[in-house]
Parts: C-alpha cells; structure tokens; sequence
C-alpha cells in the first residue's frame, strides 16, 4: 500500500474525504504578484520606491527587463500546482516605440506583451494601480492631496486602470481584480484628520464614475495601519477603507499584513462574509510590521485557509500573494510563498470542518480540542505529496531553481 493510501484510510477515520480535497484544490486560483521578481521596480520609471515600501538585500539575479521577468515567472510558475493568475502592477507597462510610460495616460497598448504572456498560458490577471515611487507622489501623498494637480493625476490614472482591467478580462473571459492602495499619510500626528479623507473619498468617487462592467471588473479598497514614514496617519485607515466599500458596493480588500500586530486577518473573514458577496485577500508574512516577507506554512495562514474552506466560501474568496523578499533567491521566494498558501488550503480542506463546528454547537469542547491536536499530526505530508504527483510538479523543487540560478540567474 502507498503512503498516501495509508494516510487515505487514517483521515477515512477522521471523517475526511481527501479524494474530495485534492479535487477542490486543483481548482483554487492563486494570484501570484510580479513584483516578487524585480523587487518592485517596474518598467515605467527610474523612481525609488517610496510610500512605505522597502525592499532589503541585493541578491543577485533581479530582473530588468520584462522578458527577464516573464522568463522568471515561467520557471517559477513551472513549480508551482494548480491554477493561477498574474498579478501586475500598472507601473509594469511596458513602453511603445521608446516613448515614456506617463501613468495618467496608460492604456492596454502598454499591456499587450502581458496579455499575449497570460493568454499563452491560460491564465487570468488581475491588476493594481501604481500610487508610489513617482514623481507625481508629492509629499507622501496622492488621491489625498491638497495639490489638486496632484490629485487629477492620480485620478486620472485610476481610471486608466479600471479601462486595462476590463481590457484584460475580456481578451482573457476571467474576471479582473482592481486592487487600489494609496500610501497616502503624516510621519508625525496631522492637524485635520478629516480633510485628506474628504479628498480621497471625493477621488475615489471620481475614478468609479466612469462605466465598467462590474462582472469583469471587482474594484477592492485596500487598507493599512501604518508606514515608513507615515507612521501617525494613513488616510486608507481600515474603518474608512471598509466604510467606503461598503458605500460604494465595492470589495473589500484585507492584507494580513496592514493591521495592528495583535490583529488577525482571519478572525475578521467571517464578518466581511456575512455583508460582501466577495472579499479578496493579499496574504503575506509580516513580522513586527507590514515587512512582506515569504509567506510560511504557519498558524496565521492555516487559520486564514480554514475560514475561507470552512465558511465555504472558496468562490468568495479572491486570494492573491503580496511580499517581497530582495535578499533571497526570488523564484524560490515565490515558489515557497505559492506552494505553503497552497498547502494552508489543503490542511484546511483535510479538516472534518462538519463535525467540529456540531462539537462546538453542543458545547462538546473538550472532545474538540482532541480531535483538533490530532488532526495536527495527521500525515498530510503524504497527501501534499499526492497532490504535487498529480499535478505533475516536483516536490523538491530547490535543486531545480539552483540550477536556473547557475544557468541564467547568474549572468545577468
């Protein structure tokens, strides 16, 4: 008898169908993000980052080019199960005939190479506005600018967004996710709190005037507590970005990294269930703040994939990576990131999820405690393993990026 058939009948025992399980996983869409690969540098201009995003080392390897870049997302995308999407960032475009990228100006043509990429492979994209590391971002700020100059730029390029997106949906028939975040703040305490809100409530209002087909288009607001730099006020606050949401009938976007440190992002995802027909998530690993780093086969994310699986709600879910890690190998950085998101799924569909919530329900609270140590220990390993064999993936995947690193990393 094989090993996963051996850990078939142990999780028969637990009530837990893991035919069932390997068949659901297949078919949940992870959004892999870009910006893993060049370390949020984009194509667009020659800017630093800036609004509260830093990249740390200098490992080597980092593409420069967008075939640099898309031959990394290949390799990495090559060890990687199951379905996926591209994720971009609009500073990615991808300029026509030598001419600058003016972001209040992009359109699909600065697109194209990233459409045709996505279609070859049979995958979907979703898409973010750029609101950083340019030079139209005066002060730390944006869409909350007092500098209406300022702020018709970045209106205007929400916009130009929101037309790509639709763009990208149609040509590829999957729905495209807008994803706005701005790192609009004060490094220290502000005199009006209420001022850069009202403007970027009223530039919000702007950019979801214009017509889109909101079956092809869901517009997320996401939110943050704090950054470099703007560490006493962030306008996006989590209680203006969910109340616009909701105002708006848009979707609210939560990133485990962008709370307080004592909050979870999973305590929060059943409350947004019972009010949204969608949420979407960017799951990363932040550590002692919003540091992005490689996302972990850790509590945090299991108890992020047991809310989405047990609530049933893996067709609510949109679920996209977001972290950022310049001092390791980057492909291995997506791949390990990828694959333990992946893995939080499985370990949350091999939970009898039926069965826990009646032991709850009838206040059978010790019995639950058991059965959730054991399931602990359950060879889920062997199951994983299965899964990667039927996707044709290989498990030990780091030889095979050393080799790419040696090959084509190294003479970059």
């Amino acid at each position: 008898m094989s090993r996963y058939e051996e850990a078939k009948k142990i999780y028969e025992k637990l009530g837990v169908d893991t035919e069932k399980a390997l068949e659901t996983l297949k078919n949940v869409t992870v959004s892999v993000h870009c910006w893993q690969g060049d370390d949020v540098g984009g194509f667009d201009n020659k800017e630093s980052l800036s609004g509260g995003i830093q990249t740390t080392g200098n490992y080597l390897g980092k593409a420069t080019t967008p075939e640099e870049l898309m031959a990394d997302l290949d390799k990495a995308f090559s060890l990687i199960p199951g379905k996926k999407k591209l994720n971009l960032h609009a500073c990615y475009a991808i300029a026509k005939d030598g001419e600058k990228v003016d972001r209040s100006k992009i359109g699909p043509d600065n697109f194209k190479e990233w459409l045709d990429f996505a279609k070859d492979r049979n995958m979907g994209i979703d898409f973010n506005p750029t609101f950083f590391a340019h030079p139209m971002v005066k002060d730390n700020l944006t869409l909350s600018s007092p500098d209406e100059e300022v702020r018709k730029y970045w209106i205007e390029h929400g916009k130009r967004c929101i037309e790509i997106s639709e763009y990208f949906a149609n040509e590829t028939g999957i729905p495209c996710v807008m994803n706005i975040w701005i790192p609009d703040g004060y490094k220290d305490i502000p005199a009006d709190r209420l001022g850069p809100r009202a403007r970027f409530k009223d530039s919000l209002d702007q950019i979801l005037s214009i017509p889109y087909d909101k079956k092809k288009v869901y517009v997320t607001l996401e939110s943050k507590v704090f950054g470099i730099g703007l560490e006493s006020y962030t306008v996006g606050s989590g209680e203006f970005c969910l109340s616009y949401s909701d105002y708006k009938g848009i979707t609210p976007l939560m990133d485990n990294g962008h709370y307080h440190p004592t909050e979870v992002v999973s305590d929060k995802i059943s409350s947004l269930l019972l009010f949204n027909e969608k949420i979407a998530l960017h799951i990363t690993r932040p550590v002692r703040w919003d540091s992005d780093h490689v996302v972990l086969f850790d509590d945090e994310t299991k108890e992020i994939a047991k809310e989405i699986v047990r609530n049933d709600a893996l067709d609510r879910v949109f679920i996209a990576t977001d972290y950022f890690d310049a001092s390791i190998n980057r492909i291995s950085a997506w791949v390990t990131g990828v694959r333990n998101v992946q893995k939080a799924l499985l370990f949350a569909l091999l939970q009898p999820n039926a069965k826990m919530k009646a032991l709850q329900d009838n206040n059978e609270l010790s019995e639950l405690m058991v059965l959730g140590e054991e399931l602990k220990t359950a060879p889920m390993g062997d199951i994983w393993n299965e899964y990667l064999a039927r996707e044709g993936v290989e498990n030990n995947y780091f030889e095979n990026i050393k080799k790419y690193e040696k090959e084509v990393l190294v003479n970059r």
